[in-house]
């Protein structure tokens, strides 16, 4: 009765199937009952031990979350980990990867998800659940990404735990944490610390990383993945060390583009300054002063109607700079607003 309401829920089935089952397996059905709106709460874990009570807990875990209740969801979802650690590693790891992801919303930006990550990694390592593994680096290595604020060593981790990830992923199968990965990998080393041998190659890499993460990202499956994408190749472009530094700005110039016809700036307006101010810096530095001047004037003007100062003041040195390359005084050094805006 159970499998068959599984496979084919409906109020009948349910009615019928709880008249006739008892034990676990009704506790069971009354947890898919309750995912399924056919009760207003999960049933209650009392009484009940090891994968019963863990999967339980996490149905009162998504219930609180349901309530805003985040501290109450994170104790019940690291019980019912702890509950089925030896006996259930897989489930135990899902678990703790859900743990972890709570953490962000707890208590903001931090190295406190990272046990937990760790700890799931630890329970799925020598399974066959490799896809459910890389998932869990992609999200080890945002956390590490985070928190590092620029440390060496932080971002490190990060980039190690992308490319674990990306072991297993395939932009076919996989194509929105495929996209995920190679984006944030591609980040991590555009702010690495450029101070050991090789550095120089990392700008480099980092481009050919995002280059993969916009290739696989679908603008009409996952519109904002694929902005995100198109927006850091067309910034790291700009910041691309090359022979040919006016291919880049060409390119990017021509990515923002792209992003400018799909984003409205009835909807996002911030961001549609960025575009505009990055585009417009791009211009700038190709000496295409008449087509960089009206769209770093309207940048300027939405930042300053939203009170961003920084990227009003940002575009303000660009325009200044431009002003005083007409007047042939030179192009100050420095004066890109990819990064500033």
């Amino acid at each position: 009765m159970y499998n068959r309401f599984v496979l084919c829920p409906s109020l009948e089935a349910y009615e019928t199937a709880r008249g006739r089952l008892h034990g676990a397996l009704a506790l069971l059905l009354e947890g898919v009952a309750w995912r399924l709106g056919l009760r207003e709460t999960p049933p209650p874990a009392e009484g009940t031990d090891g994968e019963v009570r863990a999967y339980l807990l996490a149905l009162e875990a998504h219930h609180r979350l349901g309530r805003d209740d985040r501290e109450g969801a994170a104790r019940l979802l690291e019980e019912a980990a702890r509950c089925v650690e030896e006996i259930s590693p897989v489930f135990a790891a899902r678990l703790y990867a859900e743990r972890g992801g709570l953490e962000g919303g707890l208590a903001g930006p931090g190295p406190w998800a990272v046990p937990f990550y760790r700890r799931s990694l630890d329970l799925f390592a020598d399974t066959a659940f490799e896809q459910a593994q890389a998932e869990v680096w992609l999200q080890l290595g945002a956390a590490y990404q985070t928190e590092a604020q620029g440390r060496r060593e932080l971002l490190l981790e990060a980039i190690r735990a992308y490319q674990e990830a990306l072991k297993v992923l395939r932009p076919e199968r996989d194509p929105e944490p495929y996209v995920l990965a190679q984006m944030n990998l591609g980040l991590c080393y555009l702010v690495l610390p450029m101070s050991e041998e090789g550095a120089r190659l990392r700008p480099a890499i980092a481009v050919q990383a995002l280059r993969e993460a916009q290739k696989w990202a679908d603008k009409e499956t996952h519109p904002q993945l694929w902005a995100s994408a198109t927006l850091n190749l067309a910034n790291a472009l700009q910041q691309l060390p090359s022979a040919h530094p006016e291919q880049n700005l060409w390119e990017a110039v021509a990515l923002y583009e792209e992003v400018l016809a799909v984003r409205r700036k009835e909807e996002d307006p911030l961001g549609f300054a960025r575009v505009l101010a990055n585009q417009g810096n791009a211009l700038a530095h190709l000496g295409l002063f008449a087509q960089a001047v009206p769209r770093l004037e309207e940048a300027r003007g939405l930042f300053e109607e939203l009170g961003e100062v920084e990227g009003a003041r940002a575009v303000e040195t660009v325009l200044a700079e431009i002003q005083a390359l007409r007047q042939g005084r030179g192009l100050a050094k420095g004066g890109r607003s990819d990064g500033a805006v």
